[in-house]
């Protein structure tokens, strides 16, 4: 499930709510009980490469160096 980040306006705390994406735009109470609260816009973090910086194939197919024709 994601999480989703929340800021509570009455006193500035911002904390996190687990919970399905069908619910993501439901209010949530802030841990100190108030629910005045603000979803805040956060982006992902991934971790890792993509195909574009791993660079270009090479090898392991027809052509790509592996069986010699190319």
């Amino acid at each position: 499930m994601p999480t989703y980040e929340f800021r509570c306006r009455s006193c500035g705390s911002t904390f996190d709510v687990v919970r399905p994406m069908a619910d993501a735009s439901a209010a949530a109470l802030c841990p100190a009980g108030h629910d005045d609260t603000v979803k805040l816009l956060t982006t992902v973090g991934l971790a890792g490469r993509s195909d574009a910086q791993a660079g270009p194939a090479s090898g392991g197919g027809c052509c790509g160096g592996a069986c010699g024709c190319g």
